[in-house]
C-alpha cells in the first residue's frame, strides 16, 4: 500500500513539497527555474549578511574561515 501524501506549495506552484499524512517533515519534489533562481538569489544575499555579522562575531568569523579553507581544498585539490 502506498502511503498517503500531502502536497504543499508555499508559492502558488513554483515549488512543490510532499509529506506523509501526520508528519511535518517534507521533501521538495518540484521547483520551477524561476523559484530556483529566486532561492539562489536570496541565499547569495544572506551570505552577504553573514559576512557582515562575522565582523563582530568571533565564532562566526572562525567558521567562515574554515568554510573558505574547505572550499580552497575542493576547488583546487592539487
Amino acid at each position: 500500500m502506498t502511503p498517503d501524501l500531502i502536497y504543499e506549495s508555499p508559492d502558488n506552484g513554483e515549488t512543490v513539497f510532499a509529506r506523509m499524512v501526520g508528519t511535518l517533515q517534507r521533501t521538495k519534489i518540484s521547483e520551477t527555474p524561476k523559484a530556483h533562481y529566486l532561492a539562489r538569489w536570496a541565499r547569495w544575499h544572506e551570505w552577504k549578511d553573514i559576512l557582515r555579522a562575522a565582523e563582530d562575531n568571533v565564532t562566526l568569523n572562525d567558521l567562515i574561515n574554515k568554510v573558505e579553507e574547505v572550499y580552497a581544498l575542493v576547488k583546487d585539490p592539487t
